[in-house]
């Protein structure tokens, strides 16, 4: 990543000042270590008549990714590798800025002890982006500086110069113009890079509400574009940007009045909030899961990859579900759920209600056999496509509840998620994920191979173009008089699983 930020002078106000307000000096090329790698400080040219400060920003790939702890991983074939090769290393983004507010903190301050003067006054400056991820192209990285005094000049990046038909990358060259403080400009630069790249390579907390209005005094308050900014810089957090939302308008008000924050901010009673907030789909997903397995008439009731057990607890609940059991392979979600279920503190009737243990669902396991129904919330995803036919063979074949219930999600809906990349995953783990159609079809072939009718249903707000976000499957095992038997051809993989 690259960025230069010049000035111009006169033999009794040198641009050569430039060294003292960013507290780097001119002669010197300076190094700086950062998490992610290492910012470089140099300058390419320094004379009274013009100073150039760079910022030069090596990302080390296999940094970014530990730190990350994996983060954005899709699962797909191609995805181990694209943590690894990507633009991140190139293209100014959240890196970049965090480089900046690490090697410039005290001119982002306006703090010179030096040239104090200097810092105060509005200096002729160019800053120089070669390569800017831009979400929302050349208009939006206009009426994101414009406002702010700067003349821009912002030039698309062709996909590849020997085929112009292809069209325009995302990225674009920056070049920005203006009498402004150090300080202001830097603060711009330190919001608006990653608001445009849209994609924070860390995880935003409330604390980034506070980086937000300190960088954004004096200029956010008011921006045309505030809305977009802060719903950005803070990765779409809804509880987060209503809550910059709401500080940003006190600002305005007491800019408007002349007066303090404090003064207009007054007579908040937080026990008085009674607004509504959004259920959790997760929520939803359960409340769909409990309505279905009451109609049903189950009582003995298998949660099938169980996690951390927040099923299990809401089954609980309920005196309907006179045995629940708890399947997970992994050991440290079993003991989360046990924690949990406060299973070491429970009462003796309601302890002999539940049990957990681990097993894994690509194998046969006679203890899943004589149950009412069975749950797969949120499992099949995590699973590669070939492992599946031993799942099914294992729960529908094998174990053979009177019900089943197969949640996952619809990926049709994942362009309403306004934080979600396009062409990614809900979630790191995730496999796969199919559409409406995908997934009935599926379902369709299990029931029939099985002996199962199945239905489906929404979870979660049904939208009339891409449907809910959750799509359920309800399998009843078909009464034998209806059946048609059928000789099935057993595939290696679910021999395999009988063998287990």
């Amino acid at each position: 990543m690259f960025l230069t930020i010049s000035t111009t002078g006169t033999p009794e106000r040198p641009a050569t000042d430039l060294g003292f307000l960013l507290h780097k000096h001119p002669e010197n090329a300076q190094a700086f270590s950062t998490s992610y790698g290492t910012a470089h400080v140099l300058y390419p040219e320094a004379s009274a008549e013009r100073c150039t400060a760079a910022l030069l920003l090596e990302v080390d790939p296999v940094a970014l990714v530990r730190r990350g702890k994996g983060k954005g991983k899709t699962g797909a074939p191609d995805a181990a590798l694209a943590q690894y090769v990507n633009d991140r290393p190139y293209a100014a983004s959240s890196l970049l800025a965090v480089a900046l507010s690490t090697v410039f903190s005290s001119a982002l301050r306006g703090v010179c002890q030096a040239r104090p003067e200097r810092a105060e006054e509005p200096l002729p400056l160019r800053i120089e982006v070669p390569a800017l991820p831009a979400r929302g192209g050349p208009d939006l990285v206009r009426s994101l500086f414009e406002p702010l005094g700067w003349t821009v000049r912002v030039e698309p990046v062709a996909l590849d110069a020997q085929f112009p038909e292809w069209g325009d990358s995302r990225y674009v060259q920056l070049v920005l113009e203006g009498e402004l403080k150090l300080a202001e400009a830097l603060r711009h630069l330190y919001v608006l890079l990653p608001v445009l790249d849209d994609a924070k390579h860390y995880w935003v907390s409330a604390d980034e509400v506070d980086k937000l209005l300190r960088a954004g005094e004096g200029w956010l308050a008011g921006h045309p574009e505030q809305k977009l900014i802060t719903s950005r810089y803070l990765s779409r957090r809804w509880s987060l940007t209503r809550q910059a939302m709401e500080r940003l308008e006190l600002v305005r008000l007491a800019e408007a009045d002349d007066t303090a924050v404090e003064e207009i901010d007054n007579a908040v009673d937080e026990q008085a909030d009674t607004e509504e907030r959004p259920v959790p789909l997760a929520v939803r997903r359960r409340e769909a899961i409990l309505a279905a397995l009451r109609a049903s008439g189950a009582a003995r009731v298998l949660d099938l990859g169980c996690g951390q057990g927040q099923l299990v607890q809401e089954l609980l609940k309920d005196v309907r579900f006179t045995e629940i059991v708890g399947v997970d392979v992994s050991v440290r979600a079993l003991t989360i759920a046990s924690r949990r279920l406060k299973l070491d503190r429970m009462g003796e009737r309601q302890a002999s209600r539940v049990r957990l243990f681990q097993g894994s669902l690509a194998y046969t396991d006679k203890r899943l056999k004589g149950y009412d129904a069975a749950v797969l919330s949120e499992v099949v995803e995590h699973l590669d496509l070939p492992r599946l036919p031993a799942l099914e063979y294992a729960v529908f074949g094998s174990a053979r509840p009177r019900t089943v219930l197969v949640t996952t999600p619809n990926v049709e809906y994942n362009v309403r998620w306004e934080t979600l990349p396009a062409g990614h995953v809900r979630h790191g783990d995730h496999r796969f994920e199919w559409t409406r159609a995908e997934f009935r079809e599926w379902a369709e072939r299990v029931a029939a191979r099985h002996g199962y009718q199945v239905r489906y249903e929404p979870v979660g707000p049904d939208d009339p173009e891409v449907g809910p976000p959750t799509q359920m499957a309800v399998f009843t095992l078909a009464a034998p008089d209806t059946t048609t038997t059928t000789t099935t051809t057993i595939t290696t993989t679910e021999k395999e699983a009988k063998a287990a």
